[in-house]
């Protein structure tokens, strides 16, 4: 009896070191967890600095942070595909009003949170229709013609010779005549593949687009559109695939790389934006240096200033945990306050309006401030209103490789004004 007694309590003791075990592993998996960060990034340039920022994050505060970043012209698409995974991106880019309409029921309302106080301006965020903050920007940036000044002088001239078009185009044609002797010609290459084609399609576009927003007041974007300036697109793109070294029947290819050309002294003019700055800047010094506006023709141009604002605006996934979202909202509101984080956002993105912004000492972003102080209409960033944007792009990518190839500009004008309404009926069916 003794021994069964004996064995009752040994049988006890084990089951009671049995819950007591329960009880501390209970106990562990209670412990707060911190949440992780997920970061679909916009810029594939910004890729190597972004990774080395997530480290740094990480080293600091013990949060995981990924960045995958989107390839050039595929964001949407991407960004669909993620956000169907069970471990969806909890930052990512709303940048257009359509960007808006489709995500807004993934977005927090911003209002409120810790990185929203810290903003210097509501310029570049986003609202929905109920006044929702669905993005905030974490940038802004300007894009125009880049002046490699020096070889403008050896050519004969100054940035104060170009006024307007009528004086930009004189200036190129004859740059361009004289290339063989001049030893570079007048533009870099205008490739149409995906990691060119962006910047006319989408910002030299944009001048076509703005003038006619302006005109027409838009506040959304619009059914239709009528491309009233559309002879002034023709203006520029003429200038650009007439006056360079490379054949425009090749454009439709690609494979070229104009920031190298420009690099190396090749042309004069290089159409692209601030963020160009510090890969070019390896190669030229400032003082040689200077981003004008794009000129097209239009009547009173010659007080415009650079084609200045964003596509960059963070949107925080309201389907994510609670846990990663405020770990998300941590690394934003790190990133534009702490010293290593402005520093990453100023050499990566320049100008940012946040409170604690790091001065970049980009010399096009100076040029832009310059332009608006001197009482320069800002040129806004009117294709953020494009309706399935990606799509009509690649229409207008498709209507002007056929006109470089010698047909009719006629199938430009019907890929941006058709093509726009076609887009629009199918974004918002």
């Amino acid at each position: 009896m003794r021994k069964k007694l004996l064995g009752i309590a040994l049988c006890l003791t084990i089951v009671a070191g049995l819950f007591v075990g329960c009880g501390e592993s209970k106990k562990d998996s209670s412990k707060e967890t911190k949440g992780s960060v997920y970061w679909l990034n916009f810029k594939p340039e910004a890729d190597e600095a972004l990774q080395g920022i997530a480290k740094t994050y990480k080293d600091e505060t013990g949060v995981e942070v990924k960045v995958v970043t989107a390839a050039s012209g595929t964001y949407e698409q991407t960004l669909t595909s993620e956000m169907e995974k069970s471990d969806a991106p909890t930052l990512f880019v709303v940048g257009s009003q359509a960007a808006v309409k489709t995500w807004k029921d993934y977005c927090i309302d911003l209002k409120d949170t810790d990185v929203y106080k810290e903003l210097t301006t509501d310029s570049f965020n986003l609202t929905d229709e109920n006044g929702k903050i669905c993005s905030i920007g974490y940038c802004y940036e300007s894009y125009g013609i880049i002046v490699n000044k020096k070889l403008l002088k050896e050519a004969g001239y100054e940035v104060k010779d170009i006024k307007n078009f009528s004086s930009l185009k004189r200036i190129a044609e004859d740059i361009h005549k004289r290339a063989d002797k001049l030893g570079f010609d007048a533009f870099t290459s205008s490739g149409m593949d995906d990691s060119s084609s962006w910047r006319f399609t989408g910002h030299l576009a944009n001048m076509a687009l703005f003038y006619e927003a302006r005109d027409d007041k838009w506040k959304e974007t619009p059914a239709t559109i009528k491309g009233t300036y559309l002879d002034n697109f023709k203006n520029v793109w003429d200038l650009y695939i007439n006056n360079s070294k490379y054949n425009k029947k090749t454009l439709a290819t690609g494979g070229y790389d104009a920031q190298a050309e420009f690099k190396n002294g090749e042309a004069v003019f290089f159409q692209n934006g601030t963020w160009e700055y510090a890969a070019i800047s390896e190669s030229i010094p400032d003082e040689d240096l200077e981003m004008i506006p794009i000129y097209c023709g239009v009547k009173g141009e010659e007080k415009a200033g650079l084609c200045s604002g964003t596509e960059n605006r963070w949107a925080v996934n309201a389907k994510a945990s609670e846990e990663d979202r405020k770990a998300t909202l941590d690394f934003m509101k790190w990133l534009v306050t702490s010293e290593k984080g402005t520093k990453m956002m100023a050499e990566q993105f320049g100008a940012i309006p946040y409170k604690s912004a790091a001065d970049s000492g980009n010399v096009f972003l100076r040029n832009a401030n310059d332009l608006i102080e001197k009482g320069n209409y800002n040129v806004d960033w009117t294709f953020n209103y494009t309706p399935n944007v990606e799509n009509w792009r690649a229409s207008l990518v498709a209507a002007m490789n056929k006109y470089d190839a010698g047909e009719s500009w006629d199938d430009v004008k019907t890929a941006f004004v058709e093509g726009w309404a076609t887009q629009y009926k199918a974004a918002n069916q």
